[in-house]
């Protein structure tokens, strides 16, 4: 299926690059030109000059941006020319309802639409290893599937449109737990002594053990924050979890709390480090 990529940034580059090593891309555009035109250039693809000149070049649009708006931006930039053969794949993280709005959007125009948000840090866009949680029509999602395999590992149909970024929310809030546990626990261990190195591959092949302190460890304890999930953007994304929440009635204590910190760090300038940067707002637990 010809597929056309909106949003070249440090997720959609190498995701598009992975649709472009099986064959399925044909166009990329970004709101900053020359990423697109650079990505074009290295990986043999057409960069156009608006999304919706993306329509006309393929059957599948992938909308890979950072907030709500940006997505509903996007949908309506590119429906005036869609059709019942196209599908939008939407791999942004947003909130369930603008997910069901942007579909409404798409399906006026008879397309299909899939939430397809993903996992896996910059590491696993390169790597094509993402996890991929889809929403939508089954039919549609079986379309889609083909390329959805050209970037992840784990595909997921959870349900109707909407459940794929209800599951993303679940991660993102573990996520947070996770974060805040592993560099809690590796303050810990620095405060005793301990060889940090080793202590991160005892606990990461034991009941401990997890993605983050696997990938993260070695490198937050060392103070390298280089990103891998920008902490600005989990911020937005805990955001889009306690409006989630709210809608539902209940609250989300611990993504509050990991979200305040956040803000502050931000503040600091660490917005575009990765989350394992919450390791700095760690360093006042112990005297020394």
């Amino acid at each position: 299926m010809k597929t056309a990529f909106i949003g070249i940034g440090g997720m959609g580059h190498g995701m598009a690059a992975n649709l472009q090593a099986a064959g399925l891309l044909t166009a990329v555009y970004n709101r900053t030109a020359e990423k697109a035109e650079a990505f074009a250039s290295e990986h043999g693809v057409k960069a156009v000059d608006s999304p919706v000149a993306t329509v006309a070049e393929a059957e599948a649009i992938i909308i890979c941006v950072s907030a709500d708006e940006d997505v509903l931006a996007m949908v309506d930039a590119i429906t005036p020319e869609l059709t019942d053969r196209h599908i939008v794949i939407d791999c942004s993280t947003v909130a369930s309802d603008t997910a069901r709005e942007a579909a409404r959007r798409v399906g006026e125009k008879g397309a299909g639409f899939v939430d397809a948000p993903v996992s896996g840090g910059t590491e696993g866009a390169k790597n094509g290893t993402l996890s991929i949680m889809a929403g939508g029509d089954e039919a549609v999602f079986e379309r889609a599937k083909p390329v959805l395999d050209a970037m992840g590992k784990s595909i997921t149909h959870m349900g109707e449109v909407g459940t794929g970024q209800a599951t993303k929310a679940v991660n993102q809030i573990l996520c947070a737990g996770i974060n805040q546990a592993v560099c809690e626990g590796m303050r810990f261990a620095a405060a005793l002594d301990l060889p940090l190195d080793k202590v991160v591959d005892v606990v990461g092949s034991g009941a401990a053990g997890n993605w983050f302190v696997n990938h993260r460890g070695k490198t937050m304890v060392k103070d390298i924050f280089d990103p891998g999930f920008k902490m600005k953007h989990h911020h937005k994304d805990l955001g889009i979890c306690l409006h989630m929440a709210e809608l539902n009635g209940g609250k989300l204590p611990l993504s509050a709390q990991t979200r305040e910190e956040y803000e502050k760090l931000i503040a600091e300038g660490h917005g575009d480090e990765d989350i394992s940067a919450l390791y700095r707002a760690r360093r006042d637990l112990f005297d020394r």
